[in-house]
């Protein structure tokens, strides 16, 4: 029943006996043949009226029925350059209206959206190149350089600057008239990428079903949100964090978002005084850099903010709280599982706690074993839902999906409540900033400086950020440990990879720890 004609991702689905069980959400019907970007759009449409604002944004502010406009002929002219249902297109820019219309064409034209966050290099981008293949490009033109160092052969369209050929040209000449691909339900629709704790991204499956999935349970019954709100946030539109709060969830009502390009604290609190937000999106980092803004602005259209990406401290809850009067929404979701899946809003929220399972989800405390753990004894995260984990071609899915749960990599309490509680990471992923980034990662691009011999890097606590970044590093003979040295390394890692992994901290020693075997042992380098 599927309307793919490249079954590329079908075919690359882990089998059934792998893949977690999968719940519905109470009360919520889905047919059998969806097209995500039909009910994010046309029923929106239908059932609000076209002349609402949709997205304000840098590069342009669009009506629903001016976007609709858009997405048709973006859709026309992908159709025209070979897409057909299930090719993969590629989006790379910031967090603009333009990103938002085409991938909502790529969802119309019946194709799986592969998002990626603009800051990612050359390096970074071919392994997602060689596991998704690709054979469309849509890239913003400030973010082609690192695009023409890869090798990808396709065809690419750039948007925005002023080159004769850009995306808009091509989309002025098209028709708005665009019939959408009937999709089933379960066609996967987009391909998202998380940091691996090996080094290799892994490229996680969602489908239509998915996309609405996430508004209809967290969105509608934590978040609650109405036509006439006003979203905002910092998390890129290549993460599904922001994917969800900034499109799909204020879609999904007909609200309006405000996209920002460049999402520091400044500039946010800055969006929400003069554009009126009142759902909020970011990762406590944001929140804690703001406090110190406040003063300064005007916040009070709030009443709604959602904290995500890493660990809420308590502190910064009641000091925003005691700033703004404002319970903030704590939650932990995973690219895995497309969005946040236990939370907890207004009077139900337990300070220091994460929440409860969301509607439609369950989740539970496991032993090594896969045993179910009592309440408050410490073990591994399980989670099940409407929503789950479908690694592309990856052997990785054994070790995320476990008798039908999904297996975060979170250590986590239970207490007898039913709320959970953040204990720690149970794998070497760093949550900095509410950024994921996989130790391995960095320790491949300082390797390819040619002063280090060797390195290790682990994550170590940080008020401000949850975690910074630390390097252990064993330099080759003639080169000297000093601050100089320090500086050539962070900024060789930040021209290497994405900036936001460079290394913070560098400590220079002899050698590193190791089993008599040779293995690296990461854990004696994180202290008691």
């Amino acid at each position: 029943m599927t309307a793919h004609v490249d079954t590329f991702a079908h075919d690359n689905l882990p089998p059934k006996e792998q893949q977690p069980v999968f719940l519905e959400i109470p009360g919520v019907v889905y047919p059998p043949r969806i097209n995500a970007a039909v009910a994010l759009l046309d029923h929106t449409i239908s059932e609000h009226g076209p002349d609402r604002t949709a997205f304000i944004a840098a590069d342009a502010t669009w009506t629903y029925g001016e976007l609709a406009d858009r997405v048709g002929r973006i859709a026309n002219v992908l159709q025209g350059a070979g897409l057909v249902p299930g090719g993969r297109v590629l989006l790379r820019g910031p967090n603009n209206a333009w990103l938002v219309a085409c991938w909502l064409a790529v969802l119309r034209a019946g194709g799986v959206v592969v998002t990626t966050i603009p800051m990612v290099r050359a390096m970074e981008l071919e392994p997602i190149l060689d596991m998704s293949r690709p054979s469309i490009a849509i890239v913003d033109h400030r973010f082609t350089e690192e695009w023409q160092a890869t090798t990808f052969t396709g065809t690419t369209f750039v948007y925005g600057g002023d080159a004769d050929d850009r995306l808009e040209m091509l989309v002025e000449a098209a028709s708005p008239a665009h019939v959408a691909v009937d999709t089933e339900a379960d066609d996967i629709s987009m391909l998202a990428f998380t940091s691996g704790t090996t080094g290799r991204p892994k490229a996680t499956m969602h489908n239509h079903r998915d996309i609405l999935a996430i508004a209809d349970s967290f969105s509608a019954q934590v978040v609650k949100p109405n036509a006439d709100d006003v979203f905002c946030g910092s998390p890129p539109l290549g993460f599904t964090f922001g994917l969800g709060g900034l499109v799909i969830f204020p879609m999904r009502v007909g609200a309006r978002s405000v996209l920002l390009e460049a999402g520091a604290p400044p500039v946010l609190i800055k969006a929400i005084q003069d554009h009126r937000v009142t759902c909020l999106f970011t990762a406590p980092t944001a929140y804690r850099a703001m406090l110190a803004l406040l003063p300064e602005h005007d916040v009070s259209s709030l009443r709604r903010c959602v904290s995500a990406g890493e660990t809420l401290p308590l502190a910064t809850w009641q000091a925003w709280f005691e700033a703004t009067g404002i319970k903030l929404i704590d939650g932990i979701g995973a690219t895995e599982l497309l969005h946040i899946f236990i939370s907890a809003a207004d009077d139900d929220i337990k300070p220091g706690s994460t929440g409860r399972p969301v509607p439609g989800y369950q989740a539970c405390i496991l032993d090594e074993d896969g045993n179910e753990l009592p309440a408050g004894t410490a073990g591994r995260l399980a989670v099940r839902g409407p929503t789950g984990c479908r690694y592309l071609a990856d052997d990785r899915q054994k070790s995320y999906v476990q008798g039908g749960w999904n297996l975060t990599g979170d250590v986590y309490v239970q207490d007898d409540q039913g709320y959970f509680t953040y204990q720690a990471r149970a794998d070497d992923m760093i949550v900095t900033s509410g950024y994921n980034v996989g130790a391995p990662e960095v320790e491949n691009a300082l390797l390819l400086h040619p002063a280090v011999a060797e390195t290790a890097v682990v994550g170590v606590p940080d008020s401000e950020r949850g975690s910074v970044i630390k390097a252990f590093v064993v330099l080759r003979d003639g080169f000297t440990a000093d601050d100089a040295m320090v500086v050539t390394l962070q900024d060789h890692v930040k021209g290497t990879i994405a900036p936001f992994k460079y290394p913070r901290l560098i400590e220079f020693v002899p050698s590193l720890p190791k089993t008599t075997t040779g293995k690296l042992q990461r854990f004696r380098l994180k202290g008691p």
